[in-house]
């Protein structure tokens, strides 16, 4: 098998980077909810929980979109 190149890597984690870019925001949002809907001690640690998740989520999306561009940027003016 041939090693894929940087482009085919940078498009699939373009590919990677564009879902978390929809599953952060939404897991964040539902967490929201959740604290506004829960008062009761179990469920009100679950929402906790899920903003913690949606919190790393987010940092780790902008951690991963920065890494995305740099592996495409890096193909594009490659010599």
């Amino acid at each position: 098998m041939n090693k894929p190149t940087t482009f085919e890597t940078g498009i699939k984690k373009l590919l990677v980077f564009l879902g978390l870019l929809i599953i952060s925001p939404l897991i964040l949002s539902i967490a929201f909810k959740a604290l506004r809907a829960f008062k009761d001690a179990p469920k009100v640690f679950i929402a906790y929980g899920l903003l913690a998740v949606g919190i790393l989520l987010i940092l780790f999306t902008v951690y991963y979109g920065f890494k995305t561009f740099k592996t495409i940027l890096d193909h594009l003016f490659s010599k």
